[in-house]
């Protein structure tokens, strides 16, 4: 099966998520990750879905019929804008903190904690992004690994393209 991102625009309400969410797994369709904030529009929310399925289609009918969605759009990988947040705990000692460091300094991650064995970075970026800083930290060992939701949101086209505060 592969991966699909859908963009879900939902009036702010109670019940909604649970309702949007019961819509893959009646399907048994694997929820991977799921995001929820609002939206610039003041009573909406936006829920970034990543889930795993042959084909979305039929899926995505059923979504608009639900109360409270306003709309759906399934985000291909090259027309999306994605990311993620990531608090990884890295094991390290006296003799490779700085190497470790280092490291962690060439992917954009920030030290938030320091201990005697490890060091815990945060990062944020595209799923591509944080899984190559992964790769370049399990030789030091990954002790622990949390990430947020991914988010998404359609590309703008190279013509329609514009710099906020520009006309």
């Amino acid at each position: 099966m592969s991966q699909h991102t859908l963009s879900v625009i939902v009036e702010d309400k109670p019940g909604v998520l649970a309702r949007v969410s019961a819509m893959f797994s009646n399907r048994a369709f694997n929820i991977h990750s799921l995001a929820v904030g609002p939206t610039h529009v003041p009573g909406r929310s936006h829920i970034t879905v990543v889930v795993d399925a042959p084909e979305l289609e039929q899926l995505k009918k059923q979504l608009h019929k639900l109360v409270n969605v306003i709309k759906v759009t399934e985000l291909a990988s090259s027309d999306a804008l994605e990311s993620e947040v990531m608090i990884a705990r890295i094991s390290c000692d006296s003799t490779n903190r700085g190497e470790v460091g280092d490291t962690a300094g060439l992917f954009g991650a920030r030290m938030i904690d320091l201990s005697t064995d490890s060091i815990t970075f945060e990062l944020a970026g595209t799923p591509e992004h944080l899984g190559s800083f992964l790769e370049h930290m399990r030789p030091y060992g990954v002790i622990d690994l949390v990430k947020s939701g991914r988010v998404a949101m359609k590309k703008l086209s190279d013509m329609a393209r514009t710099v906020v505060g520009q006309s």
